[in-house]
């Protein structure tokens, strides 16, 4: 995954130099192709409960509905405000939309996302601890592809060049170091740790200078950011994975995806308003277009910080470690042998 993102933050910001930026969405056509023809002779056929049992597609809906109000109402808080009746009335949707759909997974027999696999802590742990540091990246991508450009004055290429610390660190610590120290030291106390690191980064990067230089006050912080990451990911996979029943692989899989995409996009969303916020309210005192920018980036990459904090507390209290993760998980695979004898 690492290698696909430094390939495609250099190839991105070649084809952008070169041709045109609507070329980074066509080069995933024959891509899309290639991966399909290797997807269907290489990955063996299996068989779900098809449709024939019924699919949630009103839950889907619901789920569907609160995550697009939910964004929707984030963005457009730089232009109502947050107190105004539009963002409390889109608001009041999106919630009353996501408690609908809890409602109906809780009563229906094959819901969506079956809501048993939250009584697992590390399932759920790890997706809390997920969701924040995806909200927490993923505006660090956009905000900080936005600084190098609109501060920095860095073109596509430049830009990519930037990124490529962070994605080579995640690749060499997820790769060479996080399996045999999740094998040596267990999952939580791996991820401890590798949450400090992107907190740290994050935190360093909110403190960056409008005439930064790249190497003093940028690269240390894509570097901790992508070897925190290049642990963090392995390690929560391996935590919610080892929580879920033997019969319940795919619902977490999937939940973890999932998760990731809710973080990503409510993180986002609320991180660029946040900063626009900031810019604008700043440029309206007739501070330097230059300054005004950087400093709402800057608060949205110290919030980042928080959230990664936030994610530390919720790792260190709510994850097992794994000697209690063990017990747990054999006294469930117990139970379960338990009922199929009976």
């Amino acid at each position: 995954a690492a290698a696909g993102a430094s390939i495609g933050l250099l190839a991105g910001g070649f084809l952008t130099e070169a041709l045109d930026w609507h070329w980074i969405f066509f080069v995933n056509v024959p891509i899309g192709i290639v991966t399909s023809f290797f997807a269907v002779r290489l990955i063996g056929s299996d068989r779900g409960i098809g449709l024939s049992e019924g699919a949630d597609v009103v839950g889907a809906f619901l789920v569907t509905g609160a995550l697009l109000l939910g964004v929707y109402t984030i963005i457009r808080t730089t232009d109502f405000g947050w107190g105004s009746a539009h963002t409390l009335g889109f608001g009041a949707a999106a919630t009353a939309s996501l408690i609908a759909f809890v409602v109906r997974e809780s009563r229906i027999a094959n819901p969506l996302v079956p809501l048993h696999i939250f009584r697992s802590r590390d399932v759920s742990g790890a997706n809390v601890v997920l969701l924040l540091i995806f909200a927490a990246m993923f505006g660090m991508f956009f905000l900080g592809s936005l600084f190098f450009q609109r501060v920095l004055g860095y073109d596509a290429l430049e830009i990519g060049l930037a990124f490529l610390p962070f994605s080579v660190a995640i690749g060499t610590m997820s790769f060479a170091f996080s399996g045999p120290l999740i094998s040596r030291f267990g999952a939580r106390a791996v991820l401890l740790p590798s949450v400090v690191l992107i907190g740290t980064g994050l935190a360093f990067f909110a403190r960056v200078p409008v005439e930064a230089d790249y190497l003093v006050d940028v690269l240390p912080s894509m570097l901790l950011l992508g070897m925190g990451f290049g642990l963090a990911f392995p390690s929560l996979m391996a935590l919610a994975m080892s929580g879920a029943s033997e019969h319940d692989p795919g619902l977490a899989s999937g939940l973890v995806n999932t998760t990731q995409q809710v973080g990503g996009a409510l993180g986002l969303a609320v991180l660029a308003s946040l900063s626009a916020s900031q810019t604008n309210g700043l440029l309206a005192r007739s501070v330097a277009e230059p300054a005004a920018l950087t400093n709402g980036y800057q608060r949205s990459f110290a919030i980042g910080a928080g959230l990664a904090l936030v994610a530390l507390v919720v790792a260190g209290t709510v994850l097992r470690p794994a000697v209690q993760a063990h017990v747990g998980l054999s006294q469930r695979a117990e139970a379960g042998k338990r009922r199929r004898q009976r």
